[in-house]
């Protein structure tokens, strides 16, 4: 059983008949109504493009099956996510996997006709996201396939961040932007510590891009729970793709087998208020972006790095509406941790773009 899904439309007209068409096809097949909903969005996105109209994520009405299983949280009478035990914590749907704080379920695989379909999940304003919807990428490692696997997975060897692998602005289509340093060639912009940390521009560009053949895209969804103050996902062992995608692949710290070599990519919005503080705990490279530029800069091989954000030091507008991205690489085994620590205020919980193949 899947979480439910928010069909994309670009329309009031799209979204009626996004409407009609998931009510059709939730009829004879509720097993499937979650692909169907995918196959909807996806088809409206490519409506949209063959307008000459730019795809964004947008908000959208959504509608989901019974069988499809509820990721919904309570709500508290102010609106806000409702603790349901006594230590602050969200009771998981039963398809969740439990981590240290929090924890993930895989969705559906995302690819449609060549692209990821653009799907907007939990977008619900009220200013707590217990639920966060995002995207992972599997990918083969370079030895996979007697050596046929992707150059840049299980292909170097580091201990701490390299930073200045991307640049410092977010890409207009929201992806970050390969930098050209500690890549294949020489580098002038940044040092290397660890040497060679990517191999180059193209290979980086299918990263958080549906590239057929090199990666398969499946939504996950990231249960956070109160801590403290602050809304908290912590998993020590974040590994969404366990037998799925191209398969388990090399042994965790845990003497698991399980599957490596993944990216996951995380689109969210706020609205300042002041005060507010971003920490990000994992491996291998993280970048996190707020109002499209560089914030968290844990770039390269190494094991679990931290680095904090006070928002207070960006020079932001109270009240204003701000975009957050979080893409992060796990690029070598045996271990894979991912942590954020946030008390932003989420108006978006949640948004995967359109991609164009590469």
């Amino acid at each position: 059983m899947q979480p439910p899904l928010l069909v994309v439309a670009h329309s009031r007209l799209e979204r009626r008949r996004a409407r009609a068409i998931v009510n059709r096809v939730m009829g004879p097949c509720k097993s499937n109504a979650t692909v169907a909903a995918l196959v909807a969005a996806a088809a409206l996105a490519a409506a949209c493009a063959s307008k000459g109209e730019a795809a964004p994520p947008i908000a959208s009405e959504g509608f989901s099956s019974p069988d499809a299983g509820s990721v919904e949280f309570g709500r508290d009478d102010s609106g806000g996510p409702a603790p349901t035990s006594g230590d602050g914590s969200v009771a998981l749907p039963a398809n969740f996997v439990a981590t240290e704080l929090g924890g993930y379920a895989l969705g559906p695989p995302i690819m449609t006709g060549g692209t990821d379909a653009g799907v907007v999940e939990n977008a619900d304003g009220t200013g707590g996201c217990s639920l966060v919807t995002a995207v992972v990428r599997d990918f083969k490692d370079k030895s996979d396939g007697n050596g046929t696997g992707d150059p840049d997975f299980d292909a170097f060897l580091g201990y701490g961040p390299t930073t200045g692998l991307v640049e410092r602005a977010l890409g207009s289509d929201l992806k970050p932007v390969f930098a050209g340093n500690c890549a294949e060639g020489p580098t002038v912009n940044a040092p290397c510590p660890y040497g060679q940390m990517l191999t180059t521009r193209a290979g980086f560009d299918q990263w958080y891009r549906y590239a057929p053949g090199v990666n398969l895209p499946f939504l996950v969804y990231l249960a956070f729970v109160p801590n403290g103050g602050v809304y908290t996902f912590d998993s020590e062992g974040y590994f969404p793709l366990d037998n799925a995608g191209w398969g388990n692949n090399a042994t965790g710290d845990d003497g698991k087998p399980h599957n490596f070599g993944f990216t996951t990519e995380v689109h969210l919005s706020f609205v300042y208020k002041g005060g507010e503080t971003f920490t990000f705990v994992g491996d291998d490279d993280v970048w996190a972006f707020i109002d499209h530029t560089l914030a968290v800069d844990l770039g390269g091989i190494h094991t679990a790095a931290t680095s904090s954000v006070s928002l207070d030091s960006l020079g932001l507008t109270k009240g204003s509406s701000y975009a957050l991205d979080i893409f992060n690489a796990e690029r070598h085994p045996t271990g894979s941790h991912f942590r954020v620590d946030t008390n932003l205020s989420f108006t978006s919980c949640g948004t995967v773009p359109p991609d164009v193949p590469r």
